[in-house]
């Protein structure tokens, strides 16, 4: 649901912990600022920096994602006590079983194969199409392009703009609407 509703990269959702949440105020948000990539010796999952700079970027979350996020951390908080002196708390929002990193590939390969199943989608989706969906949707809803763009942190709007071009030719129907209502009809 996250990566749909706020388009991240896998690798970022899985490096989330929940002290980048902030989920009880009035305009809920995440602070992305890490991500997991493979490690340096090319077996292991490290968690570093999702930017250059280090800063991250914040994404407001829908009062939906918000409320889902609260039960799954009730949901955590539970089977971290059920699993007591097992669980290696590492503050992640997405875990594995025992509270460690989440492998990727179990990710894609296992988790998400059954989430797909019970949603009755196509069978071939990936799961970075989740974060086109997210583009797609909100470029399709007339969100700022500049705003899409900084959600799903591209380095410009450029990237945004030539990704998701394929949305904005409807967009031109609006435009005209917008300018015809704006500026009235001109005799």
């Amino acid at each position: 649901m996250l990566a749909v509703y706020c388009g991240l990269r896998e690798g970022k959702l899985l490096a989330l912990r929940w002290e980048d949440m902030n989920l009880e105020s009035p305009k809920p948000a995440l602070l992305v600022r890490r991500t997991l990539t493979r490690g340096e010796d090319g077996r292991g999952w490290v968690v570093g920096a999702s930017t250059k700079s280090g800063k991250g970027r914040r994404v407001r979350l829908t009062r939906r994602a918000a409320s889902v996020l609260k039960d799954h951390r009730k949901r955590q908080l539970e089977e971290r006590m059920r699993l007591a002196g097992l669980w290696q708390d590492q503050d992640l929002v997405f875990p594995n079983e025992t509270g460690s990193l989440f492998n990727p590939s179990n990710l894609r390969n296992r988790s998400f194969k059954r989430i797909k199943a019970r949603s009755g989608v196509r069978e071939d989706l990936r799961f970075h199409d989740l974060r086109h969906t997210c583009a797609t949707l909100l470029v399709g809803e007339g969100v700022n392009a500049k705003v899409v763009s900084e959600m799903l942190g591209h380095a410009s709007i450029t990237i945004t703009l030539n990704t998701y071009s394929h949305v904005l030719p409807d967009m031109q129907d609006s435009a005209a609407d917008a300018m015809e209502a704006a500026l009235g009809t001109i005799s």
